[in-house]
């Protein structure tokens, strides 16, 4: 269980941690003295951060309908112009990168150049993620739900009953899916059955919320290898151990909405953020986790 001491939270060294902690896992996981490193700047509203083989990371802005890469050398370059408001983005075990377009009502996959090609047509999506199996799973927040698109093309709507489904991500193992709930205060596990369907939907971790409020504002997330969860909201980037349980939350980059994260460098120890006009990165002690074949 939670100790009762985990709800007073001591800002320092630029995360949160619970007074009398210091065995919890947020606290194996910061390096002294490392903070958020700003990356690039002067845009709309980034989201999406996604890491390909290599630990370049690629985001968009929605707005503008344009994503952007960043090199491991931190330089950032356009991609492709022609995203139509994708919001979420994620590389497959193919190496290819899959979006969320907003704009087109569809999931979509990227060619080299930037072009888009969709996978499924006249949906609501915002974020997604995709197995090794060629399985994909997206959120609805216009409607609720969450779909899945098979490996052979095959759309069909998987679960329902969140709020605000959000954020979306699996854990290493590709068995268990969390998604997280916008206007509430619970990530959600789904077991994924061999046919893609989920089963067994309950709500598996609390998110602190901000004080008075009862949205939390979760958005995307990410895992590390060693199965910690890290989801964007209000207070900050929450962290929780293996166990659901919260250890401690890293704080804001910046005062500005938190979209995303996403691990990325050469070694995936870099923690990748979009915040609004933004995108940041800081080190940790611990590395992210790329679906393989």
């Amino acid at each position: 269980m939670i100790k009762k001491h985990l709800f007073f939270l001591l800002l320092w060294g630029g995360f949160s941690l619970p007074v009398g902690a210091q065995d919890l896992p947020i606290s194996q996981i910061i390096i002294d003295g490392e903070g958020w490193e700003l990356l690039s700047e002067g845009h709309q509203f980034t989201e999406g951060p996604a890491v390909n083989n290599q630990g370049e990371v690629f985001f968009t802005d929605v707005p503008t309908s344009e994503i952007f890469k960043i090199t491991l050398d931190g330089k950032v370059t356009l991609f492709s112009d022609q995203a139509n408001q994708t919001a979420g983005l994620i590389f497959g075990a193919d190496g290819k990168l899959y979006g969320t377009s907003i704009g087109g009502k569809a999931i979509v996959q990227f060619d080299d150049a930037g072009k888009p090609v969709a996978i499924a047509e006249g949906v609501n999506c915002n974020d997604l993620v995709v197995l090794a199996d060629g399985n994909v799973f997206f959120t609805d927040h216009v409607d609720g739900k969450i779909w899945n698109i098979s490996p052979d093309g095959k759309l069909k709507e998987v679960a329902a009953g969140i709020a605000f489904p959000n954020g979306i991500i699996a854990w290493p193992d590709q068995k268990q899916l969390v998604v997280s709930d916008m206007k509430g205060a619970s990530l959600w596990n789904f077991v994924i059955a061999a046919d893609g369907s989920l089963k067994h939907q309950q709500p598996y971790s609390t998110m602190q919320l901000p004080v008075g409020l009862s949205e939390s504002g979760a958005d995307g997330m990410t895992v590390d290898r060693m199965g910690r969860l890290y989801v964007c909201t209000t207070l900050g980037v929450q962290v929780f151990d293996t166990q659901g349980r919260l250890s401690g939350i890293l704080s804001k980059p910046q005062r500005a909405f938190l979209s995303n994260v996403t691990f990325g460098g050469p070694e995936l120890d870099y923690l990748y953020a979009t915040s609004k006009d933004k995108v940041y990165r800081r080190k940790l002690k611990t590395t992210g986790f790329r679906f393989t074949r």
